[in-house]
């Protein structure tokens, strides 16, 4: 699994580079997320621009990288393609987590708050 990672101020990009998250790859997705999760951001925006598909395992290990975190940090979901966004809308996870059209939009909401 491909993960790449840039901080800026107390906001940290996790940019996924595949285009799936599936069973095969949930384990080492999660471990993933675990080295690459800096403890000093206070929000975590994973861009999913690339993932074209995602099954109930990669979208249980996005759970799991969220439960994960520091306590009173956030993980928001950037990019997600109609596919990946009807999985968390039809899983209710849309109420879970903040879901952005694009990386942009998400880093322009923090901006905001």
């Amino acid at each position: 699994m491909a993960l790449s990672s840039t901080t800026s101020g107390d906001t940290q990009v996790i940019t996924v580079h595949c285009d799936r998250i599936d069973a095969a790859m949930a384990i080492q997705f999660k471990e993933d997320m675990r080295a690459q999760t800096d403890d000093t951001a206070h929000r975590i925006i994973l861009d999913l621009s690339s993932v074209e598909f995602i099954d109930s395992s990669g979208l249980g290990a996005i759970v799991a990288s969220m439960k994960q975190l520091e306590e009173g940090c956030r993980l928001d979901l950037a990019g997600l393609h109609p596919v990946v966004r009807k999985v968390f809308r039809l899983t209710r996870m849309d109420t879970v987590f903040d879901l952005f059209p694009s990386l942009d939009d998400a880093l322009t909401a923090g901006a905001d708050q």
